[in-house]
């Protein structure tokens, strides 16, 4: 087995894919129907038929005349694939010459290419190429995956949860304001006087040792 087997199928899926959009933007049936109506309106005419031992020809007086009808409807059936812009005008000349293969060329080829150049040119004359899309495109995001647009317009937000009020201490009246400081200072110790002499004691002169 080659190395380019396993990518058989996503090409084979690829060009189906691109067939198919190919197909889309064109009067594709139409100019399929057009194009085998001329077959049999062709070829009925230089057909022999063999019954046993009885050659039948099914020629007519017509033969060249159905050889151009066939021919011609061929001819507008690719038009209408790669000439889409003449849609109208291939229509409207596949069934004028449907109309003219009854007499011409043995009922049309026996009634299948004159029902096929009537519905083809039909089709044809009805096609309309697709409206574009009018849709917003979809964004894709890192991940690569579809969001929806973004909404036009301010964006609710959700309210914002109360805060309850700081603490804040409580305020000392002006008046009892040196009162606290007092107590919150502590008093000044005084210095250690070995001599008895200071003034808390209540002792002016100095102790004698004993």
């Amino acid at each position: 087995m080659s190395a380019e087997t396993p990518a058989a199928p996503g090409q084979f899926s690829r060009r189906r894919l691109q067939f198919r959009a190919w197909r889309g933007t064109r009067p594709f049936w139409a100019g399929l129907f057009v194009l085998l109506a001329g077959f049999p309106i062709m070829y009925f005419p230089y057909a022999h038929l063999q019954v046993g031992h009885l050659t039948l020809a099914m020629a007519t007086t017509g033969g060249a005349g159905s050889l151009i009808i066939g021919v011609l409807l061929v001819v507008l059936g690719v038009s209408l694939w790669f000439q889409k812009h003449v849609r109208t005008f291939a229509g409207v000349a596949a069934i004028l010459l449907a109309l003219v293969s009854i007499p011409v060329s043995n009922l049309g080829g026996f009634l299948m290419g004159f029902l096929l150049a009537m519905v083809g040119g039909a089709m044809a004359v009805s096609w309309v190429p697709g409206a574009p899309s009018a849709d917003e495109p979809v964004h894709k995001d890192a991940a690569g995956m579809g969001t929806a647009p973004a909404a036009v317009g301010p964006v609710p937000t959700a309210p914002e949860p109360a805060q309850a009020p700081a603490e804040t201490p409580s305020a000392v009246p002006a008046e009892t304001q040196p009162e606290a400081l007092a107590e919150m200072q502590p008093e000044a110790s005084e210095p250690n006087d070995l001599s008895g002499t200071s003034p808390a004691n209540g002792a002016n002169g100095r102790h004698s040792a004993g």
